[in-house]
């Protein structure tokens, strides 16, 4: 995930505000941290408030009527593709957008924006929200103990649509674990660091495995790129980058592989208009000398 934004509740335009993170809140020692989790969130999206929503969307943008059209046509009819096969018998959600479909995050995004813009910045004002931030269907929020009832507040979100429900969770030892990372409420301030679940392993694919380097290097990069993309303070980061060499040596791995990515260059994109291309199945080291070629 990319940083938490958070959304100023005097801003009516909070989704499009890039740039205010955690850091950005005010510190005081009066506030705390909760987060809301919607209770299945695709399945409960109103399909027809939905159609409405795209459809005022497209009259604010001052879209042609005969596109707004197509675009409301086109939107119900992939709605609507919401069946899926289960021991050879065919069922069809009767509410909801389908799970597992690739539109279903888009439509869910475009509806909890709409919502945001027009009931939630409501609540966040009524009741004196200091941070809200969200990632899907996951929002991390900051109140203040003295000012705010975080019950009340859970309801009231609860109550916005009849279709939606949210849960709660409240921080504990001064800390809440959102998705990847752990937010910690500190004397000074709020600070992250990266989270793995109890259940989490050290498992990467082995180095001595048959698998193109390319597959390898993915997963290293990945939680060398994390590490460096999260605003990670410099003990955190350093505890964050051993943990991250005990991985690779557990995999068999040499850990100044890790120097090495430090120190790469990023190559420049190569205009691949004139290739062609064609498909190989890796057997070994040898496909990389063919597909270089």
């Amino acid at each position: 995930m990319g940083k938490l934004i958070f959304y100023p509740p005097n801003d009516p335009l909070r989704h499009l505000n890039k740039h205010s993170t955690l850091c950005d809140v005010h510190h005081d020692l009066n506030l705390r941290l909760a987060s809301l989790d919607i209770t299945n969130m695709y399945t409960n999206i109103p399909t027809g408030t939905l159609l409405s929503t795209i459809k005022e969307i497209c009259q604010n943008k001052y879209v042609k009527k005969e596109i707004e059209a197509d675009i409301v046509r086109l939107s119900e009819a992939v709605i609507n593709q919401n069946y899926f096969r289960f021991l050879g018998k065919t069922f069809a959600q009767n509410n909801g957008l389908a799970m597992g479909a690739p539109t279903s995050s888009i439509f869910s995004e475009i509806y909890l924006q709409s919502l945001e813009n027009q009931e939630i910045h409501q609540l966040l004002n009524k009741h004196n929200i200091k941070g809200y931030f969200r990632y899907v269907d996951n929002i991390p929020i900051i109140y203040d103990k003295n000012t705010s009832n975080i019950h009340d507040i859970t309801e009231d979100f609860s109550n916005i649509t009849p279709e939606l429900k949210f849960t709660l969770e409240r921080e504990t030892t001064h800390q809440i674990n959102y998705l990847d990372i752990t937010i910690q409420r500190t004397q000074s301030g709020f600070s992250t660091n990266i989270y793995r679940k109890p259940t989490t392993t050290d498992s990467i694919i082995p180095n001595d495995s048959c698998h193109p380097t390319g597959h390898k290097m993915a997963a290293i990069h990945y939680l060398y790129n994390r590490m460096k993309t999260y605003q990670l303070s410099k003990s955190k980061e350093k505890q964050e980058e051993n943990t991250i060499i005990q991985i690779l040596s557990n995999n068999k791995y040499d850990p100044s592989i890790l120097d090495k990515i430090k120190h790469k260059k990023e190559k420049p994109k190569q205009n691949d208009k004139n290739h062609r291309w064609a498909k190989f199945t890796y057997t070994g080291r040898e496909n990389l000398f063919i597909t270089k070629i």
